[in-house]
């Protein structure tokens, strides 16, 4: 079994891609009222924390039974980032970056997935890269829009994805090296993407549905569509980082083999 902890987890963007990827998510932390009440109605019974505070070694066991996962993803928080904000980076109150990196050190996983906005590749970027490879972790960040799986908005999300150096080459590819030729190698799947998106006006390129965004009537149930309408705006659309979950399950199961380049 392919276990993934999920940290800011908001409604389970990133969880419900790697579900599709055959991952069982173990865990689960998200501070919001919203979007808890969701993931308590689609993960009943997966253990979950509301502060990533309280999310330490000794309370993961206690309520998992495990010491470690396969992967650890999380969308920590944006705002100190985002380009419609006053983009305070680690000056911002919401700058919790160390306490996701805290637990990746307490929990010492084999994969690594952060994910953010794209106006963070003109603040901390470079920070949390330095940060993860000083962990032991190889790292590449993707770029990539939503836009480009099908939906009516550019969305550009910034997936930061991290291996743990020697680790999984050395314990998940043993057993598929075992039945492959020397022709079925892949190169390294990272690439750098550091481009910026040009600045983006949601008015302009919202879906062109008279009195709606995504999909949801701006006239039924006010609150409720303020609250789904801000959760679908923070979330990220399954499709986008479903083909990097996919590819490390593939990598972890030994489908999928990674030899590392010079």
């Amino acid at each position: 079994m392919l276990t993934h902890l999920s940290l800011f987890s908001g409604i389970g963007g990133i969880d419900l891609a790697a579900e599709w990827a055959g991952f069982e998510t173990v865990g689960q932390c998200e501070w919001a009222d919203y979007p808890t009440k969701v993931l308590e109605k689609h993960w009943p019974n997966v253990s979950r924390w509301r502060d990533i505070r309280e999310l330490t070694m000794e309370s993961f066991f206690a309520r998992t039974n495990r010491t470690t996962v396969d992967l650890i993803s999380g969308g920590f928080p944006c705002q100190p980032h985002s380009v419609i904000g006053k983009r305070l980076a680690e000056k911002d109150e919401r700058h919790l970056w160390p306490e996701m990196l805290r637990v990746i050190r307490e929990l010492n996983p084999t994969w690594v997935i952060g994910e953010n906005v794209n106006g963070i590749l003109s603040t901390i970027h470079d920070s949390v890269c330095s940060d993860l490879e000083n962990c032991g972790f190889e790292v590449r960040t993707f770029n990539i829009p939503a836009i480009a799986v099908g939906a009516h908005h550019y969305r550009y999300r910034v997936f930061i994805v991290c291996v743990a150096k020697g680790k999984s080459r050395s314990q998940a590819y043993k057993e598929g090296n075992a039945n492959r030729g020397e022709g079925q190698t892949r190169p390294d799947i990272g690439c750098s993407y550091r481009q910026t998106a040009p600045g983006i006006d949601w008015e302009t390129y919202k879906p062109g549905v008279l009195g709606m965004a995504y999909g949801l009537s701006s006239k039924l149930d006010r609150y409720k569509h303020n609250e789904r309408h801000k959760c679908l705006g923070n979330a990220v659309v399954p499709q986008q980082v479903y083909p990097i979950l996919r590819a490390i399950a593939d990598i972890l199961r030994g489908d999928l083999w990674i030899t590392k380049h010079s």
